[in-house]
């Protein structure tokens, strides 16, 4: 077949489009923590290593499945995922780190990250829920808690 199929799940073409605008810059917010916290999980320090290597694991392990699930959503929006990391410089909000920070460095900058995919995701969801789009907004919904949880107890750790 050489015709593109016709997407017809009851969202107008003009908001699926805007929608997966939204979910590739989730995307590309998602990608970047997940590299910033590998990042941090390979070369914390300190007399918190254990604690914080284990912690960065488990959400860089997380993020390494939510990736797949937003990419995928994009792509039953009837859009292509961005994938590369150009494509991700250019869409993401977090900002990459310098070096390699200290331990309490490194947390702050993971809250700050954790923050910047809540309100990523937040700021779609008008969008999402004008257009009747109840899987893009679950998908948005569980993401911003997992992150609003995720910041809450790295922001914990520096208390």
């Amino acid at each position: 077949m050489d015709h593109k199929s016709r997407i017809d799940i009851g969202i107008p073409e003009s908001d699926r489009v805007k929608i997966a605008e939204g979910l590739s810059k989730l995307l590309a917010d998602s990608y970047t923590l997940y590299l910033k916290t590998h990042n941090f999980h390979w070369n914390v320090t300190g007399p918190m290593f254990r604690t914080l290597h284990l912690m960065f694991e488990e959400q860089y392990t997380e993020l390494a499945l939510a990736v797949d699930v937003i990419a995928e959503r994009i792509r039953s929006l009837g859009a292509n995922a961005p994938g590369t990391y150009q494509a991700f410089a250019k869409l993401t909000s977090i900002e990459e780190p310098e070096g390699v920070p200290e331990a309490k460095e490194m947390i702050r900058q993971l809250v700050q990250g954790q923050e910047a995919v809540v309100k990523t995701a937040r700021a779609l969801f008008p969008r999402v829920e004008k257009a009747g789009d109840e899987a893009s907004a679950d998908l948005l919904t569980q993401r911003m808690q997992l992150h609003e949880k995720n910041a809450w107890m790295l922001r914990s750790l520096l208390e």
